[in-house]
């Protein structure tokens, strides 16, 4: 596999790294004729004075949608490796769907960004079929980010919808895994 763009964030990218990069992702050669784009970000982040805490994100553009994989871990090579484990995973499933609808003669189904989420933790190979299975309603009050970040907490939440005071438009806070917190807003 050819690594389009392979960046660092807090990190000097070395040529050890650039090559064991390319090495763990030579193993989806195999989907290659699915790969349309590749683009690889190290990032290192100090978390305490001893600590570090390592990512490795890994955005693959594939036809008729976008394969994605964010990692943690101590040790960057170990983020790499749990990185291309997740990406393989999710590719032999895009092209077990995609032989299978071009057998059927049907056509490409299109895994997008949600659906490659949700499949990155399921080894089979079959059909996701999301369901909704409960509803809910309320009133939105008029808030700041912070005093909606308060709420979720208090409600034991990882997300929380609220009207942006501010703003006036509809926001979502919510929980980061690194344990801060984004804030989600329409760009008009």
């Amino acid at each position: 596999m050819h690594i389009y763009k392979l960046s660092g964030r807090n990190v000097d990218v070395t040529d050890a790294m650039r090559d064991y990069v390319e090495e763990k992702l030579t193993r989806l050669d195999r989907y290659s004729e699915s790969i349309t784009d590749a683009r690889v970000t190290l990032t290192v982040r100090d978390v305490s004075d001893s600590t570090r805490r390592n990512r490795v994100e890994v955005q693959l553009n594939v036809p008729h949608g976008i394969i994605r994989a964010e990692e943690h871990h101590a040790d960057m090579y170990a983020a790499i490796d749990k990185a291309s484990d997740v990406l393989e995973r999710q590719l032999r499933k895009f092209k077990t769907r995609y032989m299978k609808a071009r057998h059927e003669a049907a056509p490409v189904p299109t895994p997008g960004p949600a659906e490659a989420a949700v499949n990155a933790g399921m080894d089979d190979v079959g059909e996701f079929a999301p369901e909704i299975v409960r509803q809910k309603r309320f009133d939105l009050r008029p808030m700041s980010a912070e005093d909606a970040v308060v709420q979720m907490e208090a409600l034991g939440h990882d997300f929380y919808v609220f009207s942006n005071m501010s703003s006036g438009t509809t926001g979502v806070v919510y929980r980061r895994k690194d344990g801060h917190y984004g804030l989600i807003e329409p760009s008009n």
